[in-house]
């Protein structure tokens, strides 16, 4: 006789797995929804607006809570489901988590709101044999200059208070933090600065305990990394500072400020952040640096990463174009990757001959001409003219 097979477990109706799968279920169905009414916003009826308003605190108020709890499994796993549904939902929750897992409010009776951001600075270290992780951030001096420097220079508001993290992230030690260890670690720095007494941060000492990642420059080679400045800005919620005008060119004029100075803040201030990167292994110990935009932690940390892609994808097609007259080359531009981590495939050809094929990670929230006028711009930088896009993908 067959042998009976045997009963997968059930689930108990208050098991923590059971609920984890319907708060996933719920955040992505909350998602789609705002995302979907928030896209035809001003044609709903005022039943529909207030019904609106109801699941956008519902939607905060889960969103928050899984983020205090760490709830990592439900928030990636709600993201992805939202991906399968519906491109505009994934987007909006996507930003609603990233943004959400670098923020927190602090409320205190009789006392205005508090408000801490997680931010992040990304850049591009070029030196001979690369950084030495021994000098990482090891000059006192240097580092009290440059923690002022963000209030002082109108990097953050000058009532702001400032927490930087003494240790320059490479990417895999960005890649690493996620979203529940990120808001753990915005409310240890916020414990720093409004508590007296010192408290450990695990969340912030796990970020830090793998390094950085080996490289295989050598002495002599000219080295091009990426690293992160991290920091912690606090301020009251009402900061006027931090308040976009409402007017469109009021708006703009307000951004326009605070990139001027931002700009200003890394031509007078890259000197002391070299002095806190340390120094090149190689004979010469110089640093020069190119600095991205600052941003909250996962907005610089993509920001950083599609820089570095972009770098790495122009290396490959610099090596395949010696020897070769780049405005007598093809570029096809095509779908790459797969559904899981989708990229666009850059195909520089010669006649018939094909020197290389190089794909470059596409962010499925990205939007596409975008992507690939940024491909265009990086080709044409190379001197390549005879481009072509494929909507299938290339043999």
């Amino acid at each position: 006789m067959p042998k009976n097979k045997r009963p997968v477990p059930r689930k108990s109706a208050n098991s923590p797995e059971l609920k984890d799968e319907q708060q996933t279920t719920e955040l992505c169905a909350l998602a789609l929804d705002l995302a979907d009414e928030s896209a035809g916003a001003d044609i709903v009826a005022a039943s529909t607006r207030e019904e609106l308003a109801q699941k956008h605190i519902d939607f905060q108020r889960l969103l928050r809570r899984l983020l205090a709890q760490g709830k990592n499994e439900v928030l990636y796993g709600a993201i992805e489901l939202a991906r399968e549904e519906s491109l505009d939902g994934y987007r909006y929750l996507r930003n609603a988590v990233e943004e959400g897992a670098a923020n927190l409010i602090l409320r205190r009776d009789n006392a205005p709101d508090l408000e801490i951001d997680a931010f992040a600075i990304p850049v591009f270290v070029h030196s001979q044999g690369g950084l030495d992780p021994a000098a990482d951030f090891q000059d006192s001096d240097a580092y009290e200059a440059l923690l002022h420097s963000f209030t002082d220079a109108g990097l953050e508001s000058p009532k702001a208070q400032v927490v930087l993290v003494s240790h320059a992230y490479d990417l895999s030690e960005m890649a690493r933090i996620t979203y529940g260890q990120l808001q753990a670690m915005v409310r240890e720095a916020a414990h720093s600065l409004t508590d007296k007494k010192i408290a450990a941060a695990p969340a912030l000492e796990r970020s830090l305990a793998a390094g950085w990642s080996a490289t295989s420059f050598g002495p002599d080679d000219t080295a091009v990394e990426l690293r992160f400045l991290l920091g912690f800005a606090m301020k009251r919620a009402d900061d006027a500072f931090y308040k976009v005008p409402a007017g469109e060119k009021a708006a703009d004029a307000y951004f326009a400020k605070r990139a001027a100075a931002y700009q200003k803040w890394t031509e007078q201030h890259a000197p002391l952040v070299a002095r806190c990167l340390g120094r090149a292994r190689g004979a010469n110990p110089a640093l020069t640096l190119n600095f991205l935009y600052q941003d909250l932690f996962f907005g610089a940390r993509a920001q950083g990463q599609a820089e570095y892609d972009m770098l790495g994808l122009l290396s490959t097609l610099n090596q395949a174009l010696a020897g070769h007259d780049p405005a007598a080359l093809r570029a096809v531009i095509a779908p790459g990757g797969d559904d899981d981590e989708p990229a666009l495939r850059v195909q520089l050809s010669h006649g018939d001959t094909v020197l290389v094929s190089v794909d470059k990670p596409l962010d499925p929230a990205a939007a596409l001409d975008l992507a690939l006028e940024d491909l265009a711009d990086a080709l044409s930088s190379l001197g390549v003219t005879d481009m072509s896009v494929s909507e299938d993908p290339l043999p």
